[in-house]
């Protein structure tokens, strides 16, 4: 027998086994009106009636979905609500300028638009055939009571596209098929030890590589979800205490603010000896590792992965070997980026390159061949990161694309430099990341004016704002007189690195 494997599986099973059992506590703080607490029964019903209007509207299968939201129950629901019964779901980076969120929404061919109701202005600038905004008009997105069209199910089919900075000037749609996303997070719940104990904080928001897989993984457990609007480390820590949270995802900045809170509680943090905490979007110091260890108490997973490997190619985690060393050791060792998942094959090219193979890559690039052709020759995906691969385990040293990972968020250079050669100051630039303890990597610039020419460094931060998102907008920016360029005029911005870097043994933050 064989038969498909698609995200509805997730929901199905759950369903089935914890009909009663409350799925959601929906974010209470949040412009729309809270779905407050839903069983997995209800979960499911709302999913169906989301289905059976996409049906009603004559949206196909295959048809984009494209939703901009922080995360909440209505945004979770989308997830199994539109791919569920054969369509795309296409979630997008609410911190993005209007400008960036047009661009995906005509790219992805959307025929849909669904938004977070502080963002109802995009209903003004951004054309798409419907759209709806959150709260507003539930009703006209769970208006159903029919039982939605039944679709055969394809594993090959893609579920979602995702799209993610890179070091073009436009983002590539990175599609991920029902086959890629179930293996993921069932291989990922799995190694995350995901059980039907479990209760779920949502710090990594859903348009983030379908928030690492989690949404699905801990669906299939029967877990509890704790929806989580804006993350905040004191907040954080309220949620955990307030529902005994078992585990979490965060980025290196999210772990900071967390730790930072953790100071000014006014007691034992909660969680000690309860929560673990899988971190990811760039490698944390040794030295952070053990305060989540030491000072709160939780355990420490590490995984390393990207949006078209649907998130994990590795893991680190605890190991009996290491019982015995002492914990500035141990978290030595769990400073690496981890061990191969299940089914992943990890090589390193002569370039130092790391490149993988798993059954949970990109199927490919949305209508960019060129793109996919690229990064999967010969079967291997180009990771852009270079790296070590000894002893069964891969550490991350330098990044081969010319990429800023600040707080968790890519960020192209390219995007910024662009957008500050925009400003008539501006003779030359080079925007690299430098080492920051909270963000992990600061965008900064390196600006030569056009003699004669004054602009502040306020004044360029300034002319960015309307141009890039919040989080790509330089935040420290250096003037020079002039940029290390090779004769054919290539900037070298190794050279310009040197002097931020050259004190770590990494290349990464």
């Amino acid at each position: 027998m064989l038969f498909p494997l698609t995200t509805k599986d997730f929901l199905d099973r759950a369903v089935e086994v914890y009909a009663d059992r409350v799925a959601i506590i929906d974010e209470p703080d949040q412009p729309a009106a809270s779905w407050g607490e839903i069983t997995y029964a209800e979960l499911g019903r709302r999913a169906r009636s989301q289905a059976a209007t996409l049906d009603e509207m004559g949206v196909p299968v295959g048809g984009r979905v494209a939703i901009v939201s922080q995360n909440s129950a209505r945004f979770f629901c989308t997830l199994f609500g539109v791919s569920g019964w054969g369509r795309v779901t296409v979630p997008i980076n609410y911190r993005l300028t209007a400008t960036e969120i047009r661009y995906i929404v005509e790219h992805s061919d959307a025929e849909v638009l669904l938004i977070d109701p502080e963002l109802r202005q995009l209903a003004d600038t951004i054309p798409c055939k419907r759209i709806f905004v959150f709260g507003e008009d539930d009703e006209k997105i769970w208006a159903s009571d029919a039982e939605p069209a039944p679709w055969v199910g394809d594993e090959s089919a893609t579920a979602t596209i995702n799209y993610t900075s890179g070091t073009t000037a436009q983002p590539k749609g990175v599609q991920l098929t029902h086959r890629n996303l179930w293996l993921h997070a069932v291989l990922f719940g799995w190694q995350a030890s995901v059980n039907d104990r479990d209760v779920y904080l949502h710090t990594i928001q859903a348009f983030h590589g379908h928030g690492w897989g989690h949404p699905y993984a801990a669906t299939n457990m029967g877990a509890l979800h704790i929806m989580m609007r804006r993350i905040d480390g004191r907040e954080i820590l309220s949620r955990i205490e307030k529902y005994g949270v078992t585990y979490l995802c965060a980025a290196p900045a999210v772990v900071t603010s967390i730790l930072d809170a953790a100071r000014t509680w006014g007691g034992t943090p909660p969680g000690r000896g309860r929560v673990r905490i899988i971190v990811a979007g760039a490698p944390p110091a040794t030295r952070i590792i053990e305060r989540i260890r030491d000072e709160l108490g939780w355990e420490f997973l590490q995984m390393y992965g990207q949006t078209e490997t649907t998130a994990m190619l590795t893991l680190n985690r605890m190991r009996a070997e290491w019982d015995h060393l002492d914990p500035s050791e141990q978290a030595r060792l769990l400073g690496r980026a981890g061990a191969p998942a299940l089914g992943v094959r990890l090589r390193i090219n002569d370039d130092g390159e790391v490149l993988a193979q798993s059954n949970h890559n990109l199927l490919g690039y949305w209508k960019n061949p060129e793109a996919t052709a690229a990064a999967t020759a010969d079967n291997w995906l180009r990771t852009g990161d270079g790296g070590r691969y000894e002893g069964g385990y891969l550490t991350i040293s330098d990044r081969k694309k010319d990429m800023i990972i600040t707080g968790g968020e890519n960020v192209s250079s390219i995007d910024v430099e662009n957008a500050l050669k925009s400003h008539p100051a501006v003779r030359d630039v080079a925007v690299i990341g430098i080492p920051d303890d909270k963000w992990g990597e600061l965008v900064t610039a390196l600006v030569v004016l056009d003699e004669g020419a004054v602009a502040t460094r306020e004044d360029l931060v300034e002319h960015c704002r309307p141009r890039l998102a919040g989080y790509k907008c330089p935040k420290r920016i250096e003037f020079r007189d002039e940029l290390p360029r090779t004769v054919t005029g290539k900037l070298q911005k190794f050279k310009l690195r040197k002097e931020f870097w050259s004190a770590l043994e990494r290349q990464v933050n």
